[in-house]
């Protein structure tokens, strides 16, 4: 009788198998949620909905953008790390998924073990813009003003544990400048103060300050990235005008809970990669200061350990203390 219960439980155990790798094969059936931890309009927004199209045509199911903004991009994040692994619930991050660990105490879920990584998606490269009136041409000419008007060095900021915020901490460490950090609430509310000269500088994405740039009112001296910007190819790196290896890039990219089966996160980084290589697709992102990346899920793991050392090491040096 013993024998006999085993045996069916076994065979029961078995059957679920096939049942479930064909449930895989046939992924998806549903339709797929990205979660966007941000407000619309911003970058990851805007790949998640030109990306999002694309995959409601290869996937052959809807696909639905969920803006979950909030508690520094906390909030979405959070909720991502709790749904269920089984891909129909995914999301984009940004730069501040590599940050939030050190400013946050009981984040709920790791930036490493509570995901698994999709595919490395997109850099946006930050503008070093300055009050045009300032004598300065270059980041050298820049930092050399700085140096020589230490009162005047107000460098504004989107606040605390932004993406600006911390270009700014690491531009600070590597210049060797002394700077008040004056925070604001996003791009829009600190333009008037620099372009009125109130403040010296910005570090900004360059969708958000690049008109201001082509208008004349505020100057770009130098651009976050290692590479310099499609959008503004004239600009030099920062890295290019002495401060070497210096790269405050946002970037990020599509995730899944922790647990999917690599089956499916293989799945969804074949149809993204294609999207992300279509010309529409390319035309779209770019003309909105966003550099397209791609790769595998490995690459995209790599490069989360390798900004999470980077900016754990800024965050340690600037003193700022977690929440």
């Amino acid at each position: 009788m013993k024998f006999r219960s085993l045996f069916l439980a076994v065979s029961a155990s078995l059957a679920i198998v096939p049942t479930l790798a064909s449930a895989q094969a046939a992924y998806p059936t549903r339709a797929i949620k990205i979660i966007v931890p941000a407000p619309p309009g911003g970058a990851i927004d805007t790949i998640a909905r030109v990306v999002g199209d694309k995959l409601a045509v290869s996937m052959g199911q809807p696909v639905v953008v969920d803006n979950r903004p909030g508690a520094s991009n906390n909030l979405g994040t959070d909720v991502l790390a709790k749904s269920a692994p089984d891909g129909y619930t995914i999301g984009i991050v940004g730069g501040s998924h590599n940050i939030n660990k050190y400013l946050f105490k009981n984040l709920g879920w790791d930036p490493e073990k509570s995901f698994e990584p999709i595919v490395y998606t997109h850099e946006v490269p930050l503008v070093f813009a300055i009050y045009p009136q300032i004598p300065a041409k270059t980041l050298p000419e820049f930092v050399a003003w700085m140096k020589a008007n230490p009162n005047q060095a107000k460098v504004a900021t989107s606040g605390r544990g932004s993406a600006q915020e911390m270009a700014a901490e690491m531009f600070r460490m590597a210049s060797g400048t002394q700077m008040l950090l004056v925070p604001y609430k996003g791009s829009a509310a600190a333009h008037p103060d620099l372009l009125a000269g109130r403040t010296a500088l910005y570090i900004d994405t360059i969708s958000a300050i690049q008109s201001q740039v082509k208008a004349g009112n505020a100057r770009a001296i130098a651009v976050s990235s290692r590479k310099r910007s499609t959008s503004l190819p004239d600009v030099p790196t920062a890295d290019e005008q002495g401060l070497k290896g210096y790269d405050a890039s946002t970037n990020g990219g599509f995730l899944a809970p922790a647990g999917t089966p690599k089956a499916i996160v293989a799945k969804l980084n074949a149809d993204i990669n294609a999207a992300l290589k279509m010309p529409d697709v390319r035309a779209k992102l770019e003309a909105a200061g966003i550099e397209i990346q791609g790769g595998t899920p490995q690459e995209y793991a790599a490069l989360i350990k390798s900004d999470l050392a980077k900016w754990g090491k800024v965050v340690k040096e600037a003193g700022i203390a977690a929440e």
